[in-house]
């Protein structure tokens, strides 16, 4: 049986004790109750429940929408800094294309690559989505039907999808969508306040990357964003302090009670500065950011222990950062053995210096060379 030492952040707050794991499950978790202050200054090892991303294109030089071995690099990569489950995010593309990268994706999701994060399942970012706010998407949009969603989920378990209220016949398959168990999230969308109302009425869970390609909140037009602020539970926003604006994050953090970090990252994370694939389109990384041509950003390159560090220079606790790259990301999707360290959770476990820097990761209870 392997045990950790140190300082564990559990649900109910700091211990000063130990890990128990066997085989790939926390056994026991046990110590003594300790302050935040005093976790963060005792100079012990932090162990906190590893990171969960629910919005992973690509890492490692490696794209998602690559098919082929692409999966297992990409959730080797993310291993390595700290996340320890993610969803796999495709791409609007042709159908052709999607086919292709799920039907690579299902072993990888059925079997976790060895040194590899958990595959949870499959993200779909479009193609039911708003051709007139693309972001980075290449424009392949399409009005989507549950006879072609039930077909795509034949080939892999598709856990999310983005589409965009406003699109013909989106309504309407928002609610057979969630029968099926699937977190219907809004997003690259033109889509009015009363849209997002409406779709959140019709069983919508969350929203993609809050204020990057959607309708903006203003005072007399609330759009999209404003929905989110005045009514969601839920939403994703990418922390790499480039996408959104610090005070903008400080709202929503203030309006959304789970407010929840996604990485939103690139073939490009963990690698030099250069050219790389976004699905079909070919983006540069430069500068801290990638980009395509015309200078749109194109996803990002952060890792989701910075994304930690950053909620964590916006003055949020530790314990509060924690909590949003990983358990209500796991939560979001309805998991409650990941996410958290408790006994009988998966030991999926980040240990970080008293500067938040990453010492050791575990996914499953497999330590991740580094």
């Amino acid at each position: 049986m392997t045990q950790l030492d140190g300082i564990v952040l559990t649900p109910e707050g700091y211990l000063r004790g130990r890990i128990d794991l066997s085989n790939d499950s926390i056994a026991q978790i046990s110590g003594t109750p300790v302050s935040e202050a005093e976790a963060r200054d005792s100079g012990l090892p932090i162990h906190i429940p590893g990171f969960v991303d629910l919005h992973v294109h690509g890492g490692g030089g490696r794209d998602i929408m690559d098919a082929g071995d692409a999966a297992p690099t990409v959730a080797r990569l993310h291993a390595r800094f700290g996340t320890t489950a993610m969803l796999a995010t495709t791409m609007t593309a042709p159908m052709e294309d999607i086919v292709v990268a799920l039907r690579a994706l299902a072993p990888h999701i059925a079997n976790r690559p060895r040194q590899g994060a958990r595959l949870l399942g499959v993200h779909l970012e479009g193609p039911y989505i708003n051709s007139g706010k693309l972001g980075a998407q290449p424009d392949f949009t399409s009005a989507g039907t549950l006879d072609e969603f039930l077909a795509l989920g034949a080939l892999a378990p598709v856990r999310s999808i983005t589409l965009a209220p406003e699109i013909k016949g989106s309504m309407e398959l928002i609610p057979q969508l969630v029968k099926l168990g699937i977190r219907v999230q809004l997003g690259h969308s033109l889509a009015s306040y009363e849209d997002g109302c409406h779709a959140l009425e019709c069983g919508a869970h969350g929203f993609t990357h809050l204020f990057n390609a959607m309708t903006g909140m203003h005072h007399r037009t609330p759009g999209l964003a404003g929905a989110a602020l005045a009514h969601a539970r839920y939403a994703e926003i990418i922390p790499d302090l480039l996408h959104v604006h610090p005070g903008a994050i400080r709202v929503a953090l203030r309006a959304i009670p789970d407010l929840y970090c996604v990485s939103d990252s690139t073939a490009a994370t963990g690698m030099p500065d250069g050219d790389y694939q976004l699905g079909r389109q070919r983006v540069t990384k430069c500068l801290g950011g990638v980009r395509l041509a015309d200078g749109t950003l194109a996803g990002s390159t952060l890792t989701m222990d910075q994304a930690l560090r950053n909620l964590v220079s916006l003055g949020l606790t530790l314990r509060d950062a924690s909590r949003r790259t990983s358990t209500l990301p796991a939560a979001f999707l309805g998991l409650s053995d990941r996410g958290r360290l408790a006994t009988g959770c998966f030991a999926d476990i980040v240990t970080l210096d008293r500067d938040l820097e990453i010492s050791a990761v575990h996914v499953e209870g497999e330590r991740i060379e580094r």
